[in-house]
This record gives structure tokens, C-alpha cells and sequence, in this order.
């Protein structure tokens, strides 16, 4: 009976991947650019843009992470959910569009070359130390894609954590370094419906084998664990509240991975169908990825020695071996989708900002889409290191990755989408600031007892030196106000 359990999961796992490795083969023989290779040549339809922006957010974090945190805290957490599904929205609706214009514009493939065009830097400082911030952040992002892939594998064949990050590194590599930014979104398409549908129903096959949610929320209540959203009115409730939800929702603004999803739509007229399609996708996903969590408490009331195994115990035990087999797909897709586009976006930093900037000014679109796949491999086996030594959970990786890439370019993208009294001094700073306090903050979290999560400060102080900086060099060098770009 193991054995067969074993082989359908299998039989199932390499199925789907002969799918992901044709649709990168395709894809090969149509890149003839860099541009192609790291935009898709904007080419994009809204439900690829849509798709990609998402299932390219929510990686094993959806299925391993977030349902943890859920597992083991209650239902309150669940703001961390509602925040991100707000901001999203923000980001949709005020930066998208805008974005997309601008970086054309520009002629920007990247959001450290767009940062420097918006500031006409010439100096490069802007781009190199986006790109240094960039490439620091995503490589622990990256590590987090991996440390799940091992835990996956580890817990369902039995087999070493080594090898799992190992095969998982080596799938995600072949087809980003064949495909590029095309291949990603189109695979992205497939695996965010794909990936729904199997978040979405279990918990539904299990509500009604359980009869409903009544006895899986007195379990929660009995086990101590929040039954609420808002569990009471008192004043560090609604900070915490307040804390959790903007702690990972001001994110959103300053995620290279995502804001690069919206660079290649076609039609900037689309974005609004794309808006709707993309936050109706993450609604469903976090609210079935919540319920998961909280079917955890009941069908585990003991606990578990690793929450983070939460789903995959789930599905051992109240599952057949095929549909097992089905969700060990998804949380790969959902991991590989994140991964894919995290190292197609380092690869661009590398390229573009380093190697273009520093080294080859006039190289050619052949020469850099080269140079962009061996960058493919370098950053993962960095990741791969990272990964190797599982120096945390994959919810504190994803969220110190998160927080940093937030902190380090969301204020300035706003801003620079709608202020003109920014410039090149400020941007910096901003960027700096705001990367250097998310990476420390964790050091010197939870003074006096009151949490506050690296993002927030970080997305804060940015803002203050982007501002302040840019009016006291403004001063100093009488430097006129610039106009963001329209």
C-alpha cells in the first residue's frame, strides 16, 4: 500500500513537470533579446498578467507558511491575509498603470534602471545600490522557495532534504534559464488556476466530512488559540491589528517581482480587468489557505513538532495517494512560481544594472541575454547555500525578504509616480535607509511588548529621508522641482 501511495504521487509529480519542461522548450525558440528574455517584450494579455502578478506572490508560503502561522495562533492572524489583499489592491489601482507607462517611457527593463531615468542619475549610484538591495533581499526569498521544496520531499518520499532542494533548484533553473519572462508567465497562467483549485478544494472535501465549520472552530476555541478577527477592544488588540496587517501589506509597493509583472502588459488600458481577475484569485486563495489552518487545529489537537507541515499531514491523512499527489504539485507550483520570477528578476539586476553598467556599456542584446542566464545559475546556487544550512522558518524568510524589498523601494516608487519635489539625493537615501532599517529591525523588535514588524519603520524612515534629503540638497544646490514622468 506505501508503494503505491508513493508511485501516484510520483506518477503525478513527473507528469506535471513534462508539462512545465514543453512550455519552456517553446519558449526557448522564441528569445531573441534581452528584452524578451526579462520583459516578454510587453506583450502580455491581462489574464497572463493577471496570473503571473499573483501565482508569482504566493509561493510555498500559501500552502506551507501562512497555514502555520494560522495553526498556531488562531484566526486573528488571518489579518495578515486582509492586509495583503488590500494592498495589492493599492497597488493595482496606483501603481500599475503608472508604472507601466513610465518604465516604456524610460525604455526600463528594470526598476533600478527606471529609478535612475526618473532622477536622471548619472553618477549610477541609484541603480547599483537598488540593485545591491535587490539582489541581498531575493537571494534569502530565494532560499525560502527551497527550504520548502526540502521539507516537501523530505516529509513525503522519505527522501534527504538535500535532494529536495537540489531537484527543486534544478527545475526551476532549466526552465527560467530556457524560457525567461514569457515562459514564467505562461506557466504562472496554468499553475495559478491550477494551484486554486487544489488550495480551494480541500478545505471545502474536508468541511463537509467534518460537518461544517462549527466543530473545527469550538476545537480552535478549545485548544486557546483566537476564534476572531477581533477577539476584543482593547487598544493593544487594534494594534496589533493595525501592525499585522500593514506589516506585510506596504510590501506590495516596493516587490520588483510583482511590479515587473505589470511593466509587460500590453495594453495599459487592461489593467483594470487584470486588477479584478488577480485580486479575486488572492481573496479565494488566502481565505481557503486560512481555513486550511484552521482544519489543522482539528484534525491535529496535540500540534505538530514542524506547524509548517500542517497541510502536508492534512493530506496523508484524510486524502487518497492521487489527489495527495495533486497538492504536493501545487505547493511546488506554488514555490516555483515565486522562485521563477524572484531569480529572472535578480538575473535582470545583474545584467542590466551590473554587468551593462559597470562593465559594457554598449553591449549587445545577444551578449546580455547570456549574461542573464548564467545569472540564472549563479543566484541559485547562492540560494541553494542559503537554503542548504535552513538557518530559519519559511515564514521568517519570506517575511525578512519581503520586508526588505518593501522597504527599499516602495516609498520611492510611490513617490516617485506622484511627487515632483524628489530627487536624485533623496532616492537614494531613501533606499538605503529604508533597506538598512528592515534588514537590522528584527534585532531590536518587540520593545516594551509591543511588536512592530521591520516593514513599517522601514517603509517610514524611507519616506522621511527621501523627503528630507531631497529638500535639503535641493537648498543647498538650488536644484529645481522635477516633474514625475506622465
Amino acid at each position: 500500500m506505501h508503494l503505491s501511495y508513493a508511485a501516484l504521487e510520483l506518477v503525478t509529480f513527473f507528469g506535471y513537470f513534462v508539462v512545465l519542461a514543453l512550455v519552456a522548450l517553446f519558449s526557448y525558440r522564441t528569445q531573441r533579446s534581452d528584452k524578451d528574455f526579462l520583459l516578454g517584450n510587453r506583450s502580455l494579455n491581462f489574464w497572463l498578467t493577471a496570473l503571473s502578478a499573483h501565482a508569482s506572490d504566493m509561493s510555498s508560503w500559501l500552502f506551507l507558511g501562512y497555514p502555520a502561522l494560522i495553526f498556531t495562533t488562531g484566526l486573528f492572524s488571518a489579518w495578515a491575509a486582509i492586509g495583503l489583499t488590500t494592498f495589492m489592491f493599492l497597488n493595482w489601482q496606483f501603481i500599475a498603470p503608472k508604472i507601466r507607462t513610465a518604465s516604456e517611457q524610460v525604455e526600463s527593463l528594470t526598476l533600478s534602471s527606471y529609478f535612475e531615468a526618473r532622477f536622471s542619475d548619472t553618477t549610477g549610484a541609484i541603480r547599483l545600490v537598488s540593485a545591491v538591495m535587490s539582489v541581498l533581499f531575493f537571494t534569502f526569498y530565494i532560499s525560502s522557495g527551497l527550504v520548502g521544496m526540502g521539507i516537501l520531499v523530505e516529509s513525503l518520499f522519505g527522501l534527504s532534504y538535500v535532494f529536495g532542494i537540489s531537484i527543486g533548484l534544478t527545475i526551476v533553473m532549466a526552465y527560467v534559464f530556457m524560457g525567461g519572462y514569457r515562459t514564467v508567465a505562461w506557466i504562472d497562467l496554468f499553475q495559478g488556476f491550477f494551484l486554486l483549485g487544489v488550495i480551494v478544494f480541500i478545505p471545502i472535501f474536508l468541511l463537509i466530512s467534518f460537518g461544517g465549520i462549527t466543530p473545527v472552530m469550538s476545537a480552535v476555541k478549545a485548544k486557546g488559540l483566537s476564534d476572531s478577527l477581533l477577539p476584543n477592544f482593547h487598544l493593544k488588540t487594534f494594534w496589533e491589528l493595525i501592525m499585522t496587517a500593514a506589516g506585510w501589506g506596504l510590501g506590495y509597493f516596493g516587490q520588483p517581482h510583482i511590479i515587473t509583472k505589470f511593466m509587460g502588459i500590453r495594453r495599459v488600458e487592461d489593467m483594470y480587468k487584470a486588477k479584478y481577475l488577480g485580486i479575486s484569485w488572492q481573496a479565494i486563495a488566502l481565505t481557503a489557505a486560512t481555513i486550511v489552518g484552521l482544519l489543522g487545529v482539528y484534525v491535529f489537537p496535540q500540534g505538530l513538532a514542524d506547524p509548517e507541515q500542517v497541510i502536508l499531514n492534512i493530506v496523508k491523512t484524510t486524502l487518497a495517494p492521487f489527489f495527495a499527489g495533486l497538492v504536493l504539485c501545487a505547493i511546488l507550483a506554488a514555490t516555483t512560481n515565486v522562485m521563477a520570477a524572484q531569480i529572472l528578476v535578480v538575473a535582470s539586476n545583474l545584467s542590466e544594472d551590473f554587468y551593462k553598467r559597470l562593465f559594457r556599456r554598449h553591449a549587445t542584446s545577444n551578449e546580455l541575454l547570456w549574461i542573464s542566464r548564467f545569472s540564472v545559475i549563479f543566484i541559485s546556487l547562492v540560494g541553494f547555500a542559503i537554503a542548504y544550512f535552513k538557518i530559519s522558518t519559511i515564514y521568517q524568510l519570506v517575511l525578512y525578504s519581503w520586508s526588505g524589498l518593501g522597504a527599499s523601494f516602495g516609498p520611492l516608487l510611490l513617490l516617485s509616480l506622484y511627487v515632483r519635489s524628489i530627487n536624485k539625493y533623496g532616492a537614494f537615501s531613501g533606499i538605503l535607509v529604508g533597506g538598512l532599517t528592515a534588514a537590522i529591525w528584527p534585532y531590536f523588535d518587540n520593545l516594551y511588548h509591543w511588536s512592530i514588524p521591520s516593514l513599517v519603520p522601514g517603509f517610514i524612515l524611507s519616506v522621511i529621508a527621501i523627503h528630507g534629503v531631497s529638500f535639503i540638497m535641493r537648498k543647498k544646490l538650488a536644484l529645481p522641482i522635477e516633474s514625475p514622468l506622465k
